[in-house]
């Protein structure tokens, strides 16, 4: 990443828009400390995408057979045995 100083950003602001759509994301620095990022709007979309959920996930995936369901279902309801202490 490319490190611009405030004053230099400022004044070359169309040079820092072109090289971060060109090259990536631009440091803009002020005193000498990272103080704010330039980035193209293609990279701003795709860091600011909604991404799904893992409930989404997770019920997009392949259908359980009925099978295998219904043996799920038919599992023992036994709850154990009792303990004596």
């Amino acid at each position: 990443m490319t490190q611009w100083q405030l004053q230099d950003a400022k004044a070359r602001l169309s040079e820092v828009v072109k090289k971060a759509n060109a090259e990536g994301p631009q440091v803009v620095t002020l005193h000498g400390k990272p103080a704010a990022i330039i980035v193209s709007v293609s990279e701003f979309e795709r860091l600011t995408k909604r991404r799904r959920s893992l409930v989404d996930f997770l019920l997009s995936g392949p259908k359980w057979s009925d099978d295998l369901v219904e043996t799920i279902n038919d599992r023992s309801r036994d709850s154990g045995r009792d303990l004596a202490f």
